[in-house]
């Protein structure tokens, strides 16, 4: 009798081993089953907030532009940024949800993300300093620049590089970090410039007739504004000659064309020609109709175009 209850006591230990292995095999099946749906729900969650929030950054960086082109590089830039922020903090929120333990995913992805980082520091420098030029507006796709020793017309600008196009059709590229970290003179940041030339003429020749030449044919050139007004006036005198300066303002795409045929007109009337036998002037400058909501006249010269 004794053997027969040992038996029947061991083999309801062993029963009801069996049914509470049984049931928390189960209790642990039915947390892992409500795990993977919630986080399946905030793996969807995340991949369509990621995409909203995207979208929504696009779009509201275009309002910000107004009118003007939309700045397509800034807002892939932002947008894509947000995107990623939102999906990294899903899935770290999914892997918690599922009861892993992030402390040490983190930390082997940030010495990951250091050792990339010191591999790729020369390309991580450029994406800085592009970041920076987007930000800070220095210059945009389109305006002639001078930088480095380079000077070219903006032909594109991204996170990494930035593409100059000379006058002779040459194509500079250009480490955005090299540009950040240089002197960048942008000659198409205000609507209107300052043509300065300098030429000399002997001692002994008619200056006041000279000077009065050369301010009638600045004066002369509808491509000179008439406000300030041109002027010619004495920069240097030397023992055998006399060094004269014109100033004269015009919009900034005519700087050039100005230049010079004031270069042209100093010389011809330094040597003594008339100002009949002067080469014509260049034609004047066609003013379009003001569109609606535009406003017609010129530009303050302390005036600064929006970024």
């Amino acid at each position: 009798m004794q053997f027969d209850d040992e038996v029947d006591r061991r083999l309801r230990q062993t029963v009801l081993g069996d049914e509470s292995l049984l049931h928390k095999f189960t209790d642990a099946a039915g947390d892992l089953a409500v795990n993977l749906v919630v986080g399946a729900v905030i793996l969807a969650l995340t991949l369509w907030a990621s995409a909203w929030l995207s979208g929504l950054t696009r779009r509201g960086m275009a309002r910000l532009n107004g009118r003007r082109a939309p700045d397509l590089t800034l807002q892939t830039f932002v947008a894509s940024m947000v995107r990623y922020v939102i999906l990294v903090m899903g899935l770290v929120a999914v892997l918690q949800q599922l009861g892993v333990k992030t402390t040490s995913i983190v930390a082997v992805l940030g010495a990951a993300s250091l050792a990339v980082g010191l591999a790729l520091q020369g390309a991580l420098s450029n994406v800085a300093a592009g970041v920076m030029i987007l930000l800070f507006r220095p210059y945009r796709v389109g305006d002639i620049i001078e930088t480095g020793g380079k000077k070219g017309r903006v032909a594109a600008l991204d996170l990494v590089i930035t593409e100059l196009a000379t006058a002779d059709n040459l194509k500079i590229v250009i480490p955005n970090n090299k540009v950040f970290g240089d002197v960048i003179v942008n000659h198409s940041f205000h609507g209107q410039r300052r043509v300065d030339v300098t030429f000399r003429i002997a001692a002994a020749a008619d200056v006041n007739a000279i000077m009065s030449g050369v301010l009638a044919r600045a004066k002369a050139n509808p491509l000179v504004l008439a406000d300030p007004e041109p002027s010619v006036s004495v920069a240097l005198v030397a023992e055998n000659a006399v060094e004269l300066e014109v100033n004269a303002w015009t919009a900034g795409k005519d700087h050039g064309a100005v230049q010079a045929d004031l270069l042209l007109a100093a010389r011809l009337i330094g040597a003594g020609a008339p100002l009949s036998d002067l080469p014509p002037l260049p034609a004047a400058p066609v003013n379009p109709e003001p569109g609606p909501g535009q406003k017609s006249g010129r530009r303050s010269l302390r005036s600064r175009p929006k970024a």
